[in-house]
């Protein structure tokens, strides 16, 4: 029923205009979820039960957070001390509200202008000088530049040495699959999963690229039973360190 409403919305209502006013739509939203089985870390909203989507994955009903992001938060949280640089990639719109609020320098970036941001920085020529960062957030990006061995020197550039950064993409089992010769959006979905994605990684063959790229690196694998409490799911992602 969400996704319908949603779809509904955006064909009558301006994008600009939903962002505008989400806060409130969602605390109409979110009045038939306010329970105490479960809690959203991130906006900290205590529900009865998460909003599911047609995926099967876990919304926040209060700030829109999904599973991924609110694991990333419980990662992130303990590192985000005062004056600490953090550059973020297309960030989903409930973690940037709260990296927003914190005594750190956050810039957030989305090329294609999509999602609310800072910058609009190309990811395989960040407009940043070296060294500048000490965490960097790249969820769900790399998937979509041709290029990727460029912009991953881009982020060892970038980052601080001993600076550290949070990698995700989809994922699938075996090789990681790519062919240039595909490039119309309806072979890319067919291929890919989506129409704007250039490949699919494997888990591993992404840790090979990062680690090749100058990167140390640590794969982290979680089980939605790791914490049931704020609607975790079963997902990879490898940090990153700059040497």
């Amino acid at each position: 029923m969400y996704d319908l409403l949603k779809k509904t919305a955006g064909l009558v209502i301006s994008k600009k205009w939903l962002v505008k006013n989400e806060g409130w739509i969602r605390k109409l939203l979110s009045v038939q979820y306010i329970g105490h089985q479960f809690e959203c870390n991130i906006c900290e909203t205590q529900l009865s039960k998460f909003l599911i989507r047609h995926n099967s994955e876990k919304m926040c009903p209060a700030c829109g957070s999904l599973s991924r992001n609110r694991r990333l938060w419980s990662l992130l949280h303990p590192l985000m001390q005062p004056g600490k640089k953090l550059l973020h990639f297309s960030p989903s719109r409930s973690l940037f509200r709260k990296l927003n609020t914190l005594d750190i320098h956050y810039t957030s970036t989305d090329f294609e202008d999509e999602f609310i941001a800072h910058k609009q920085y190309d990811i395989t020529a960040i407009d940043e000088p070296d060294d500048s960062f000490d965490y960097i957030i790249c969820y769900h990006i790399l998937e979509h530049i041709e290029n990727d061995r460029l912009a991953m020197q881009e982020l060892l550039r970038v980052l601080k040495p001993g600076g550290t950064g949070f990698i995700q993409t989809p994922y699938k089992d075996g090789e990681t699959y790519e062919n240039p010769k595909i490039t119309t959006p309806e072979d890319r979905k067919k291929h890919f999963g989506q129409e704007d994605h250039v490949r699919i990684y494997s888990f591993e063959g992404l840790h090979e690229r990062l680690t090749q790229s100058g990167f140390r690196t640590e794969m982290l694998s979680f089980t939605e039973e790791d914490d049931h409490y704020n609607g975790f799911r079963s997902e990879q992602l490898i940090i990153i360190q700059k040497p």
